[in-house]
């Protein structure tokens, strides 16, 4: 069977209209905090999201004045909860190489490449650097945990695969919203901008300067993150009877 986004493949107990309903307001809070920053130092007149979900952070980018958009995704996403026009969204699969016939100013992946196998790691991101010459990319890190999560990656096996494509890694966005309280963990740990070499040596589309930042592509783990997992491995030693099995 041919392998739609991961989400997609997913049961659809799991990724129905009610699990797009429950997210759909903090989705859109985290874009709000997230894309005025991108938007101010890159300008973008046109964006697509890869593995956009119903499109909430692309209606984002419409509220900042970006109407050129397009979403993508697999074929599980209800066109009734569609927060874009229903010509703006297409279904396709996200583990093949995607051709749209066009080139955007802008190109979003949120938290969806550990949805797909690692063996489309290197086709999802080959589709992420023709769409656009600046990317958006979050991706959890090894033993992040979510709901089918396949191809949990350190940070520096995604640089590499950007690299080999000409896109250098931007990691100051990742410390610009490390301590926002009101962002979900995995953004203020997984968020890094990647653009192509060319692009930062004048592309007219990126009119402001990217500011500076730490250029150390580090392995961190947030602390949010470090304190859940620390928290249900003493609740699991605390459930273990002298003999090693649990007390349920």
């Amino acid at each position: 069977m041919t392998a739609l986004d991961g989400r997609a493949r997913a049961s659809s107990s799991v990724y129905d209209g009610d699990f797009y309903r429950r997210h759909r307001e903090g989705s859109r809070a985290s874009a709000r905090a997230i894309l005025p920053l991108v938007v101010g130092w890159t300008r973008p007149e046109s964006a697509v999201d890869v593995g956009c979900g119903v499109g909430t952070w692309l209606a984002v980018l419409r509220e900042l004045g970006v109407e050129d958009v397009l979403g993508i995704d697999g074929g599980g996403v209800p066109p009734s909860l569609l927060e874009i026009p229903c010509e703006r969204f297409l279904a396709r699969d996200l583990t093949a190489p995607l051709d749209v016939a066009r080139e955007f100013d802008l190109a979003l992946s949120m938290e969806v490449a550990e949805h797909l196998p690692e063996s489309a790691a290197d086709t999802f991101v080959a589709s992420l650097t023709r769409l656009a010459p600046v990317v958006l990319f979050s991706a959890a890190i090894p033993h992040q945990g979510g709901i089918n999560h396949v191809n949990e990656q350190w940070p520096g096996y995604w640089a590499a695969q950007f690299a080999a494509r000409g896109f250098a890694c931007l990691a100051f966005i990742r410390w610009e919203v490390w301590e926002d309280e009101l962002l979900p963990f995995y953004y203020r740990q997984n968020l890094f901008l990647y653009a192509r070499k060319t692009a930062l040596a004048g592309d007219p589309r990126i009119v402001a300067p990217f500011p500076p930042g730490p250029a150390k592509l580090a392995p961190v783990v947030h602390p949010t993150l470090y304190r859940k997992k620390v928290k249900a491995a003493l609740e699991a030693a605390a459930r273990r009877t002298p003999d090693g099995t649990s007390r349920g």
